[in-house]
């Protein structure tokens, strides 16, 4: 009988795992596949929610918890949980002997898990490359684990001609789709009253519902933003507000307080909730009049649900925009106009049917094919690949 394959997954953040849900399930699925599980970051943390818990009630086994310590919210916090994280994972990589580990996205705990790989010498397969987020470093951290990645699972065309341009092979370069839109297409929404009953909160027809995270680039992380946001939501009083929690970047805790501050202030009409998880968040979605704020699921899913977006400022500068979604910069005036067109009837008749920027839903399964079948000797080592050579292979010279 062949050895199964040993597939170590990571997931730092309750928006990661959301995604890596139904991949987590297609490799238990797989008989060729065996899933190791590691949970690091905003899981184990308590004033995040403590997420790990939501992971046990999906029924996962956890093979390795590695706590590094967010406990503060400065860049030397952020750089000493990145050091934390290359030391515990690296031992929980050796514990596991992964033949595999794979990595979602661009987050600080994602490139300490491939820094500890590639020093290991575990083949890393690699989700969400090719993407741009200008105003974040998450940018920066992404295109860096490409580097460190030996495999390449994109969303679409233009995210896998970034990743050859950065030098990686063609044949290792997999258009794979979205890992969110699997996640709508085997969604069993709530209704709003069970969404209701769930958040302990009346939202009644056409609230809004609201992102909103540290801009990592931004002198002062996206503060003065938030004050701008928060005030163009006081000019639509007649909806409720859904607010979903911040992440653990530098500035977390500044944003969260003045965002806990306001709905304190606004009871009856405004509710935060630190996690929603997966089920709760895409029906949250789903039956909203709009996404507002500056995560990526308002570029992704919410297009895919069918639900306008209001996209604040430059954390998601650069990322493909469907024709749902209206950019605008972060002042009261401009957030509140473009609030008023996302929920005017015109503006949601037109984006209607328009073409979606991520990909069909599937995306679990095309990568399980990969890390079931692709050859892993001599996976470890890369060579560079010239743009003038990709030219050369596209003109057949």
């Amino acid at each position: 009988m062949a050895k199964r394959r040993r597939i170590c997954v990571v997931t730092g953040s309750r928006a990661e795992y959301g995604l890596l849900h139904g991949l987590l399930n297609e490799i238990g699925d797989e008989p060729g596949l065996e899933p190791k599980l590691v949970v690091t970051g905003m899981h184990l943390a308590p004033r995040f929610g403590l997420t790990v818990r939501e992971i046990e009630d999906d029924g996962f086994t956890i093979a390795e918890r590695v706590d590094i310590g967010l406990d503060g919210d400065s860049a030397a916090a952020t750089a000493r949980a990145m050091g934390l994280g290359i030391v515990g994972l690296g031992d929980a990589f050796e514990r596991i002997a992964p033949d595999v580990v794979v990595v979602l996205g661009d987050r600080f705990e994602v490139l300490a898990a491939a820094q500890a790989a590639l020093i290991a010498r575990i083949p890393i397969a690699h989700i969400h490359g090719g993407e741009l987020t200008e105003g974040a470093f998450d940018d920066s951290m992404r295109h860096a684990i490409t580097k460190m990645a030996h495999l390449h699972f994109v969303a679409g065309p233009a995210h896998g001609a970034r990743v050859a341009q950065l030098g990686e092979a063609p044949d290792r370069i997999f258009e794979v789709g979205a890992l969110g839109l699997d996640n709508i297409a085997r969604l069993e929404p709530l209704d709003r009253a069970a969404l209701e009953s769930e958040i302990d909160f009346r939202l009644g027809a056409g609230y809004l519902l609201v992102t909103y995270h540290p801009v990592t680039l931004a002198n002062d992380g996206g503060a003065r933003a938030v004050e701008e946001l928060l005030s163009a939501l006081d000019a639509f009083p007649d909806r409720q507000v859904l607010v979903t929690g911040v992440n653990a970047d530098p500035g977390h805790d500044r944003i969260g307080s003045r965002i806990a501050e306001y709905a304190s202030a606004r009871p009856e009409r405004t509710r935060v909730c630190a996690s929603l998880g997966r089920r709760l968040y895409l029906s949250a979605m789903k039956l909203c009049a709009a996404v507002i704020g500056n995560s990526s699921s308002g570029l992704i899913e919410a297009p895919a649900i069918g639900v306008p977006t209001v996209n604040l400022g430059s954390r998601q500068r650069g990322r493909e925009c469907a024709p749902s979604v209206i950019d605008c910069a972060e002042t009261r005036d401009e957030i509140a106009a473009a609030i008023r067109k996302a929920l005017s009837p015109e503006f949601q008749t037109a984006f209607r049917d328009a073409p979606k920027a991520y990909g069909t839903p599937g995306a679990a399964a095309r990568i399980v094919r990969v890390l079931k079948s692709h050859p892993l000797d001599g996976v470890l080592m890369k060579r560079f690949h010239d743009l003038a050579d990709l030219e050369a292979a596209l003109h057949g010279a």
